[in-house]
């Protein structure tokens, strides 16, 4: 099914709840444009989060759940979940999250071991929580730093701020 991984592990590396504003339409549709958008990009480490190592960049592959695997998140993919989600808005988004790290080394990029994640968003009326857990890695980027980072690419999306903190869950 998509949008659910079947087994989704059951410790929990990071809990956060959040008021939303729009429609969980709405919702998952910036969701789904954010994560899509940060796909395509390189990210200074320094701009979303206290990293270890300088001059160190950050590139996503972020993936939909699709039963036992994730489907990456390019155009095609992201064009389906929005008409899935224009019929019926999902309960639970599982997503796949690739850290790739390259530090710059004499002006080369060079590459770093990789984090990966598993995100879960599950969706109540008025209410997002995101669930982290961090598969393997070094953890440049804490689950924290992660959860805050997509959360701010949601507002970005939608042109206001469209979530807030609510607190632990």
């Amino acid at each position: 099914m998509l949008g659910v991984l079947d087994n989704f592990p059951q410790t929990i590396h990071r809990t956060t709840c959040l008021a939303s504003l729009i429609s969980n339409r709405k919702l998952q549709q910036t969701l789904t444009e954010a994560l899509q958008r940060l796909n395509k990009e390189s990210v200074n480490m320094e701009r979303i989060a206290d990293p270890l190592m300088p001059q160190c960049s950050a590139s996503f592959e972020f993936g939909i759940a699709e039963t036992d695997g994730f489907n990456y998140l390019d155009d095609e993919e992201a064009n389906r979940v929005l008409k899935m989600v224009q019929k019926n808005p999902f309960e639970t988004m599982d997503f796949f999250c690739c850290l790739r790290y390259h530090r710059k080394h004499e002006d080369k990029p060079s590459p770093l071991r990789f984090d990966y994640y598993l995100l879960r968003f599950t969706f109540e009326e008025k209410t997002m929580d995101v669930l982290v857990f961090h598969e393997r890695g070094p953890r440049h980027l804490s689950p924290e730093d992660l959860t805050d980072l997509v959360v701010s690419r949601i507002n970005e999306v939608s042109q206001k701020k469209t979530l807030r903190l609510v607190g632990a869950c």
